[in-house]
């Protein structure tokens, strides 16, 4: 899928109701309007250009004629970051395995403390959003941030706790890792996304990789007795992986933070129903400091702050790359509890792990490779 860069200029609009003239285009091939729009802009000598999104930049040496071509340089230190911010995210999930395992059950209930995380993360998502981008959505997108809401916090938190209680966490642990092969498959159906043999091999590494680590030393089976909660599971994953891909097209448009704040609004409408009993259950008065502490940082590290790592990195990378990182979370929830003395690293875990590094580095270097071959 091609990039889409945006040029802004100030002074006339060429989009009724904008202060800025924002024009978007295809990296690769820009129409001939949008480039009339720019070349007239700058002959007609009303605006200068100010500002140049997502890897771009213009050469002009006259208001006669104008050159766009990708800026690689700024490109580059885009997706860098993107992989930086995928990386933080997840190991956020994986430190959370152990984290919000000091409050659940035992103090809060599955529903209810998800009803806690939404809550939290969609007041902290609207202060952020009111005070510092306060961004018009237009109305044809609500319906989109809704279904994102839906498969994106609803169905992806509360079927995942769910069966959880169910199932296995070891069976929980492999059925998640189908959700990158889940993401490449919407991809390639809604987005049209080309698949390669390098994107195949580097997925089949890490999956195998990430099942290696997950299974190493612990027994697993599949069973009618977890069939349930398998099911349940998948679906999360399936949704998940759905999420990520339609809510592809709004990072376009609109900044992160507006496009998480309305995601978890629309997913708090449907979780407050569902979570409410238990959340009213929570005796708070028997939390401990170390208890306040686990469900601060699920609130606002693993459901915040992951989210918005996740959905800015989204912005300059594909939804099968961010969630290919998902093979990475085993890995590091490992690497937490041998910090902790509660595991100890043996020869498959080392080997799992550096199948998984090269299966991110075979799949994030894809696209990164087609852009500079093309220069």
């Amino acid at each position: 899928m091609a990039e889409i860069c945006s040029v802004i200029f100030p002074g006339p609009s060429f989009r009724e109701g904008n202060r800025f003239s924002n024009i978007t285009f295809d990296c690769e091939k820009p129409n001939k309007l949008e480039l009339s729009q720019i070349t007239s802009c700058l002959c007609q000598g009303r605006c200068e250009i100010i500002s140049l999104f997502i890897g771009f930049k213009i050469n002009s040496t006259s208001y006669d004629a104008i050159s766009i071509q990708p800026d690689v340089n700024l490109t580059m230190s885009k997706k860098l970051l993107a992989h930086i911010a995928l990386f933080a995210a997840n190991l956020i999930y994986g430190a959370n395995y152990i984290v919000a395992k000091e409050a659940m059950p035992e103090y809060i209930a599955p529903f209810g403390f998800i009803l806690i995380r939404v809550i939290g993360a969609t007041l902290l998502f609207w202060f952020i959003w009111s005070t510092m981008i306060r961004e018009k959505v237009a109305r044809s997108d609500f319906l989109r941030l809704a279904a994102c809401g839906l498969f994106g916090v609803a169905i992806n938190q509360l079927l995942f706790f769910k069966g959880l209680s169910i199932t296995t966490p070891i069976n929980a642990a492999i059925i998640m890792t189908s959700n990158p092969v889940v993401v490449m498959l919407f991809s390639i159906w809604i987005l049209k996304e080309a698949i390669t043999v390098q994107k195949i091999t580097g997925l089949l590494i890490g999956l195998t990789g990430a099942i290696l680590l997950i299974i190493a030393g612990s027994g697993f089976s599949f069973s009618s007795d977890t069939f349930r909660g398998d099911l349940m599971v998948f679906i999360n994953a399936a949704s998940y992986a759905l999420y990520l891909v339609i809510v592809k097209p709004l990072m376009v448009k609109y900044h992160p933070i507006t496009i998480v704040t309305w995601i978890f609004t629309f997913g708090l409408i449907i979780v407050i129903p569902l979570g409410y009993q238990e959340l009213l259950a929570v005796e708070w008065g028997s939390f401990t400091p170390t208890i306040w502490a686990a469900v601060s940082f699920v609130v606002v590290f693993t459901t915040f702050l992951a989210y918005l790592l996740n959905v800015s990195a989204l912005k300059q990378l594909s939804p099968a790359i961010v969630s290919y990182y998902i093979y990475l979370q085993p890995l590091l929830a490992a690497m937490i509890a041998l910090y902790f003395e509660k595991d100890h690293l043996t020869l498959v875990k080392t080997g799992a792990a550096l199948l998984i590094f090269a299966g991110v580095y075979l799949v994030s270097t894809q696209k990164t490779n087609a852009i500079s071959n093309s220069q």
